[in-house]
Protein backbone atom coordinates (compact mmCIF):
# COMPACT_ATOMS: atom_id res chain seq x y z
CA UNK A 1 0.00 0.00 0.00
CA UNK A 2 1.77 3.46 -0.86
CA UNK A 3 1.17 5.96 1.70
CA UNK A 4 -0.63 9.44 0.96
CA UNK A 5 1.84 12.37 2.38
CA UNK A 6 0.51 16.05 2.84
CA UNK A 7 3.47 18.45 3.15
CA UNK A 8 3.82 22.09 3.48
CA UNK A 9 4.63 23.33 -0.14
CA UNK A 10 8.02 25.42 1.34
CA UNK A 11 9.51 21.50 2.46
CA UNK A 12 11.62 20.98 -0.39
CA UNK A 13 12.68 17.37 -2.26
CA UNK A 14 9.80 15.63 -0.28
CA UNK A 15 9.19 13.37 -3.46
CA UNK A 16 12.34 12.76 -3.91
CA UNK A 17 13.44 11.28 -0.11
CA UNK A 18 9.91 9.42 -0.12
CA UNK A 19 10.37 7.77 -3.65
CA UNK A 20 8.15 4.84 -4.23
CA UNK A 21 6.91 4.52 -0.67
CA UNK A 22 4.06 7.59 -1.12
CA UNK A 23 2.52 9.79 -3.17
CA UNK A 24 2.75 13.87 -2.51
CA UNK A 25 0.37 16.65 -2.03
CA UNK A 26 1.27 19.96 -0.77
CA UNK A 27 -0.23 22.68 0.79
CA UNK A 28 -0.12 26.32 1.65
CA UNK A 29 1.57 26.21 5.44
CA UNK A 30 -1.02 28.83 6.90
CA UNK A 31 -4.35 28.06 5.59
CA UNK A 32 -4.46 24.21 5.87
CA UNK A 33 -8.05 22.89 7.35
CA UNK A 34 -9.09 19.50 8.67
CA UNK A 35 -10.74 18.73 5.57
CA UNK A 36 -7.70 18.51 3.41
CA UNK A 37 -6.57 15.30 5.71
CA UNK A 38 -9.08 13.25 4.46
CA UNK A 39 -7.35 9.88 3.11
CA UNK A 40 -3.66 11.67 4.53
CA UNK A 41 -1.15 9.21 6.17
CA UNK A 42 1.08 11.67 7.07
CA UNK A 43 1.75 15.16 7.62
CA UNK A 44 4.78 17.13 6.74
CA UNK A 45 4.50 20.93 8.50
CA UNK A 46 6.97 23.84 9.30
CA UNK A 47 6.33 26.23 11.96
CA UNK A 48 3.35 27.96 10.71
CA UNK A 49 0.77 25.54 11.21
CA UNK A 50 -0.60 24.58 14.72
CA UNK A 51 -0.79 20.90 15.04
CA UNK A 52 -3.35 19.85 17.66
CA UNK A 53 -6.58 18.60 17.91
CA UNK A 54 -8.21 21.07 16.17
CA UNK A 55 -6.98 19.94 12.93
CA UNK A 56 -6.40 16.52 13.47
CA UNK A 57 -9.89 15.35 14.97
CA UNK A 58 -11.53 12.77 13.00
CA UNK A 59 -8.56 12.55 10.54
CA UNK A 60 -6.14 9.01 9.65
CA UNK A 61 -3.01 10.57 10.39
CA UNK A 62 -0.61 8.10 11.81
CA UNK A 63 2.80 10.30 11.70
CA UNK A 64 3.23 14.01 11.99
CA UNK A 65 6.37 15.39 11.55
CA UNK A 66 7.75 19.13 11.10
CA UNK A 67 11.05 20.41 8.95
CA UNK A 68 12.13 23.00 12.37
CA UNK A 69 13.80 22.44 15.61
CA UNK A 70 11.69 23.95 17.23
CA UNK A 71 8.13 22.29 18.56
CA UNK A 72 5.64 25.06 20.27
CA UNK A 73 3.15 24.61 17.35
CA UNK A 74 2.73 20.84 17.41
CA UNK A 75 0.69 19.48 20.60
CA UNK A 76 2.50 16.63 21.77
CA UNK A 77 0.35 15.35 24.20
CA UNK A 78 -2.49 14.94 22.10
CA UNK A 79 -0.44 13.38 19.03
CA UNK A 80 0.64 10.94 22.46
CA UNK A 81 -2.48 10.12 23.32
CA UNK A 82 -3.46 9.31 19.91
CA UNK A 83 -0.39 7.05 19.10
CA UNK A 84 0.44 9.25 16.05
CA UNK A 85 4.16 9.02 15.24
CA UNK A 86 5.81 12.43 15.47
CA UNK A 87 9.35 13.48 14.57
CA UNK A 88 10.99 17.14 14.05
CA UNK A 89 14.40 18.25 12.98
CA UNK A 90 16.83 19.55 15.57
CA UNK A 91 19.70 20.86 13.98
CA UNK A 92 18.98 20.36 10.16
CA UNK A 93 18.89 24.27 10.11
CA UNK A 94 21.12 24.75 13.01
CA UNK A 95 24.29 25.96 10.64
CA UNK A 96 22.02 27.76 8.26
CA UNK A 97 21.10 30.07 11.41
CA UNK A 98 24.59 30.33 12.68
CA UNK A 99 25.90 31.09 9.14
CA UNK A 100 22.24 33.99 9.48
CA UNK A 101 23.96 35.67 12.55
CA UNK A 102 27.04 35.49 10.83
CA UNK A 103 26.00 37.66 7.91
CA UNK A 104 23.55 40.17 10.34
CA UNK A 105 27.08 40.94 12.26
CA UNK A 106 29.35 41.17 8.95
CA UNK A 107 26.59 43.60 7.65
CA UNK A 108 26.46 45.69 11.02
CA UNK A 109 29.20 48.51 10.91
CA UNK A 110 32.49 47.15 12.25
CA UNK A 111 30.62 44.49 15.00
CA UNK A 112 32.41 41.77 13.32
CA UNK A 113 35.83 43.27 14.10
CA UNK A 114 34.67 43.95 17.77
CA UNK A 115 34.15 40.53 18.26
CA UNK A 116 37.17 39.20 16.39
CA UNK A 117 38.95 41.45 18.57
CA UNK A 118 37.76 39.70 21.88
CA UNK A 119 34.65 41.28 22.85
CA UNK A 120 31.98 38.89 23.36
CA UNK A 121 28.71 37.52 22.00
CA UNK A 122 26.23 36.68 24.09
CA UNK A 123 24.08 33.82 23.59
CA UNK A 124 20.40 33.63 25.06
CA UNK A 125 19.08 30.16 24.31
CA UNK A 126 22.01 27.22 24.49
CA UNK A 127 19.53 24.70 23.06
CA UNK A 128 20.83 23.01 18.86
CA UNK A 129 21.00 26.02 18.01
CA UNK A 130 22.87 28.19 20.20
CA UNK A 131 25.22 25.15 21.14
CA UNK A 132 26.00 25.20 17.19
CA UNK A 133 26.89 28.92 17.22
CA UNK A 134 29.43 28.66 20.47
CA UNK A 135 31.02 26.11 18.34
CA UNK A 136 31.54 27.91 15.71
CA UNK A 137 32.51 31.35 17.56
CA UNK A 138 34.76 29.30 19.63
CA UNK A 139 36.65 27.72 16.36
CA UNK A 140 36.84 31.22 15.20
CA UNK A 141 38.67 32.13 18.19
CA UNK A 142 35.52 34.11 18.92
CA UNK A 143 35.03 35.05 22.81
CA UNK A 144 31.04 34.38 23.78
CA UNK A 145 29.28 34.01 27.00
CA UNK A 146 26.03 31.84 27.07
CA UNK A 147 22.42 31.91 29.26
CA UNK A 148 19.92 29.36 29.21
CA UNK A 149 17.80 28.78 33.15
CA UNK A 150 16.58 26.01 31.47
CA UNK A 151 19.89 24.11 31.76
CA UNK A 152 22.29 23.38 35.11
CA UNK A 153 25.90 25.61 34.54
CA UNK A 154 27.74 22.78 34.10
CA UNK A 155 25.66 21.71 31.35
CA UNK A 156 26.65 25.43 29.25
CA UNK A 157 30.12 26.57 28.07
CA UNK A 158 31.03 30.11 29.26
CA UNK A 159 27.84 30.73 31.63
CA UNK A 160 26.42 33.58 32.08
CA UNK A 161 23.25 35.62 34.01
CA UNK A 162 20.60 37.60 31.47
CA UNK A 163 22.61 40.71 32.78
CA UNK A 164 25.75 40.02 31.80
CA UNK A 165 24.85 38.57 28.28
CA UNK A 166 22.61 41.83 27.65
CA UNK A 167 25.40 44.13 28.18
CA UNK A 168 27.94 42.23 25.61
CA UNK A 169 28.41 43.71 22.01
CA UNK A 170 26.43 41.33 20.52
CA UNK A 171 23.32 39.58 21.59
CA UNK A 172 21.79 36.89 19.70
CA UNK A 173 18.62 34.99 20.75
CA UNK A 174 18.28 31.21 20.63
CA UNK A 175 15.54 30.52 23.09
CA UNK A 176 12.54 28.63 22.28
CA UNK A 177 9.26 29.87 22.76
CA UNK A 178 7.52 28.61 25.96
CA UNK A 179 5.30 30.19 28.73
CA UNK A 180 5.90 27.60 30.82
CA UNK A 181 6.95 28.51 34.78
CA UNK A 182 9.86 29.34 36.14
CA UNK A 183 11.11 30.64 33.19
CA UNK A 184 8.94 31.68 30.42
CA UNK A 185 10.81 33.27 26.83
CA UNK A 186 8.10 34.77 26.22
CA UNK A 187 8.56 38.53 26.22
CA UNK A 188 11.77 37.63 27.66
CA UNK A 189 13.19 40.83 26.33
CA UNK A 190 10.39 43.34 27.85
CA UNK A 191 10.69 46.93 28.46
CA UNK A 192 13.24 46.40 31.44
CA UNK A 193 15.77 43.75 29.55
CA UNK A 194 15.76 45.89 26.23
CA UNK A 195 16.88 48.86 28.41
CA UNK A 196 20.07 47.00 29.37
CA UNK A 197 21.12 46.60 26.12
CA UNK A 198 23.65 49.01 25.09
CA UNK A 199 23.44 51.41 22.52
CA UNK A 200 26.38 50.46 21.16
CA UNK A 201 25.80 46.65 20.64
CA UNK A 202 23.95 44.65 18.04
CA UNK A 203 20.75 42.71 18.91
CA UNK A 204 19.80 39.80 16.64
CA UNK A 205 16.53 37.56 17.06
CA UNK A 206 16.66 34.39 14.94
CA UNK A 207 14.63 32.56 17.43
CA UNK A 208 10.60 33.60 17.43
CA UNK A 209 9.27 36.58 17.52
CA UNK A 210 7.48 36.88 20.80
CA UNK A 211 10.70 36.64 22.71
CA UNK A 212 11.05 40.19 22.14
CA UNK A 213 8.29 42.19 23.24
CA UNK A 214 8.27 43.80 19.66
CA UNK A 215 6.14 47.33 20.99
CA UNK A 216 8.49 47.42 23.93
CA UNK A 217 11.47 47.65 21.11
CA UNK A 218 9.66 49.98 18.91
CA UNK A 219 9.41 52.56 21.79
CA UNK A 220 12.53 52.31 22.91
CA UNK A 221 14.07 52.77 19.25
CA UNK A 222 11.78 55.74 18.58
CA UNK A 223 13.31 56.85 21.86
CA UNK A 224 16.68 56.45 19.95
CA UNK A 225 18.18 54.77 22.94
CA UNK A 226 18.32 51.12 21.22
CA UNK A 227 20.75 49.43 19.70
CA UNK A 228 21.58 48.29 16.89
CA UNK A 229 18.62 45.68 15.69
CA UNK A 230 18.37 42.24 13.20
CA UNK A 231 14.93 41.01 13.69
CA UNK A 232 14.31 37.55 11.04
CA UNK A 233 11.41 36.88 13.60
CA UNK A 234 7.99 39.00 14.56
CA UNK A 235 5.56 38.86 16.75
CA UNK A 236 2.02 38.64 14.74
CA UNK A 237 3.30 37.11 11.53
CA UNK A 238 3.22 36.91 9.07
CA UNK A 239 1.53 40.67 9.94
CA UNK A 240 4.42 42.35 11.11
CA UNK A 241 4.63 45.48 12.78
CA UNK A 242 5.81 48.15 9.40
CA UNK A 243 6.95 50.64 12.06
CA UNK A 244 9.57 48.53 13.81
CA UNK A 245 10.55 47.26 10.25
CA UNK A 246 11.75 50.98 9.61
CA UNK A 247 13.38 51.38 12.76
CA UNK A 248 15.63 48.04 12.45
CA UNK A 249 19.16 48.11 10.75
CA UNK A 250 17.79 44.48 8.98
CA UNK A 251 14.36 42.92 8.74
CA UNK A 252 14.18 39.65 7.10
CA UNK A 253 10.79 37.12 6.72
CA UNK A 254 11.64 34.70 9.32
CA UNK A 255 14.36 32.70 6.67
CA UNK A 256 17.11 32.45 9.10
CA UNK A 257 17.21 28.56 9.09
CA UNK A 258 16.20 28.67 5.12
CA UNK A 259 19.29 27.46 3.48
CA UNK A 260 18.93 24.67 0.64
CA UNK A 261 21.09 22.55 2.92
CA UNK A 262 19.36 22.77 5.92
CA UNK A 263 15.87 22.37 4.44
CA UNK A 264 16.89 19.31 2.32
CA UNK A 265 18.78 17.95 5.93
CA UNK A 266 15.12 18.12 7.44
CA UNK A 267 13.40 16.35 4.83
CA UNK A 268 15.84 13.61 4.93
CA UNK A 269 15.59 13.37 8.80
CA UNK A 270 11.82 13.20 8.61
CA UNK A 271 11.38 10.50 5.48
CA UNK A 272 13.94 8.51 7.44
CA UNK A 273 12.07 8.98 11.12
CA UNK A 274 8.49 8.02 9.39
CA UNK A 275 10.29 4.97 7.72
CA UNK A 276 11.31 3.74 11.08
CA UNK A 277 8.00 4.49 12.96
CA UNK A 278 5.77 2.86 10.09
CA UNK A 279 8.25 -0.17 9.36
CA UNK A 280 8.99 0.99 5.77
CA UNK A 281 11.76 -0.17 3.73
CA UNK A 282 13.10 2.97 2.75
CA UNK A 283 16.75 3.27 0.68
CA UNK A 284 18.49 6.89 1.68
CA UNK A 285 19.48 8.64 -1.29
CA UNK A 286 21.66 10.60 0.89
CA UNK A 287 22.23 14.50 -0.86
CA UNK A 288 20.32 14.93 -3.58
CA UNK A 289 22.09 18.96 -3.81
CA UNK A 290 24.02 19.18 -6.27
CA UNK A 291 27.52 21.33 -5.35
CA UNK A 292 27.50 24.94 -5.12
CA UNK A 293 30.15 26.74 -6.98
CA UNK A 294 33.65 26.75 -5.20
CA UNK A 295 34.35 29.60 -2.86
CA UNK A 296 37.31 32.15 -4.48
CA UNK A 297 39.49 33.20 -1.82
CA UNK A 298 41.24 36.56 -2.06
CA UNK A 299 44.59 37.07 -1.31
CA UNK A 300 46.17 39.20 1.41
CA UNK A 301 43.54 39.34 3.66
CA UNK A 302 42.41 37.08 7.10
CA UNK A 303 40.12 37.75 9.94
CA UNK A 304 37.02 39.54 9.27
CA UNK A 305 37.81 40.96 6.26
CA UNK A 306 38.29 37.59 4.91
CA UNK A 307 35.05 36.14 6.92
CA UNK A 308 33.16 38.86 5.65
CA UNK A 309 34.43 37.96 1.93
CA UNK A 310 33.57 34.58 2.61
CA UNK A 311 29.96 34.80 4.08
CA UNK A 312 29.56 36.79 1.05
CA UNK A 313 29.79 34.75 -1.69
CA UNK A 314 26.89 32.46 -0.17
CA UNK A 315 24.24 35.12 1.47
CA UNK A 316 23.82 38.92 1.32
CA UNK A 317 21.41 39.75 4.11
CA UNK A 318 20.70 43.13 3.02
CA UNK A 319 19.02 41.72 -0.34
CA UNK A 320 16.52 39.91 2.36
CA UNK A 321 16.32 42.98 3.83
CA UNK A 322 15.25 45.16 0.99
CA UNK A 323 13.21 42.73 -0.50
CA UNK A 324 10.94 42.60 3.07
CA UNK A 325 10.41 45.94 2.84
CA UNK A 326 9.45 46.51 -1.01
CA UNK A 327 6.99 43.90 -0.37
CA UNK A 328 5.80 44.97 3.51
CA UNK A 329 6.24 49.34 3.67
CA UNK A 330 3.16 50.81 2.15
CA UNK A 331 1.09 47.93 2.20
CA UNK A 332 -2.09 47.34 3.97
CA UNK A 333 -2.07 44.72 6.68
CA UNK A 334 -3.44 41.87 4.55
CA UNK A 335 -1.36 43.22 1.55
CA UNK A 336 1.98 42.94 3.75
CA UNK A 337 1.13 39.43 5.41
CA UNK A 338 0.59 38.33 1.83
CA UNK A 339 4.04 39.76 1.09
CA UNK A 340 5.63 38.30 3.88
CA UNK A 341 4.36 34.66 3.27
CA UNK A 342 5.37 34.96 -0.82
CA UNK A 343 8.94 35.46 0.48
CA UNK A 344 8.89 33.05 2.48
CA UNK A 345 7.48 30.47 -0.11
CA UNK A 346 9.43 31.76 -3.24
CA UNK A 347 12.55 32.28 -1.29
CA UNK A 348 15.47 31.87 -3.77
CA UNK A 349 18.56 28.95 -3.37
CA UNK A 350 20.88 30.26 -0.74
CA UNK A 351 23.45 27.42 -0.13
CA UNK A 352 26.11 27.29 3.03
CA UNK A 353 29.82 28.25 3.43
CA UNK A 354 29.56 25.05 5.98
CA UNK A 355 31.05 21.55 3.38
CA UNK A 356 31.93 24.32 0.77
CA UNK A 357 34.52 23.61 -1.76
CA UNK A 358 37.62 26.18 -1.88
CA UNK A 359 39.04 27.02 -4.85
CA UNK A 360 42.72 25.42 -5.34
CA UNK A 361 45.65 27.99 -4.85
CA UNK A 362 48.01 28.97 -2.12
CA UNK A 363 46.07 29.79 1.19
CA UNK A 364 48.12 31.81 3.90
CA UNK A 365 48.20 29.74 7.41
CA UNK A 366 45.44 32.20 8.70
CA UNK A 367 43.08 32.05 6.20
CA UNK A 368 43.37 27.89 5.80
CA UNK A 369 42.57 27.76 9.53
CA UNK A 370 39.71 30.29 8.93
CA UNK A 371 38.34 28.54 6.66
CA UNK A 372 38.47 25.26 8.47
CA UNK A 373 37.01 27.06 10.96
CA UNK A 374 34.28 26.94 8.74
CA UNK A 375 33.76 23.70 7.53
CA UNK A 376 34.96 24.50 3.77
CA UNK A 377 37.26 21.80 2.22
CA UNK A 378 40.25 22.58 -0.64
CA UNK A 379 38.97 21.84 -3.91
CA UNK A 380 39.25 18.34 -5.21
CA UNK A 381 39.38 16.67 -1.19
CA UNK A 382 37.15 14.37 -0.55
CA UNK A 383 33.89 15.18 1.01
Amino acid sequence: MTLHILADENIPAVEQYAGDLATVQRFSGRNLRPGQLAGVDVLLVRSVTAVNEALLAGSDIGFVGTATSGVDHIDREYLCDRNIGFSHAPGSNANSVVEYVLAAIAASGDHLEQVFSGIPVGIVGYGTIGRALAARLKSLGINFRAYDPWLAPGEIEQPAELAEILACGVVTLHAELTRQQPWPSYHLLDQAALALVSSRSLLINASRGPVVDNTALSGLLAAGRGPRVVLDVWEGEPKINATLLEQVQLGTPHIAGYSLDGKLLATRMLIAAMARYLDLPWNDPGSVAQDAPALEIPGGIGGATLLRSVLAQRYDITMDDAALRRGTLGASPGAAGEAFDRLRREYPERREVLGSRVSPGPLAAEAADLLAALGCRMAGAMP
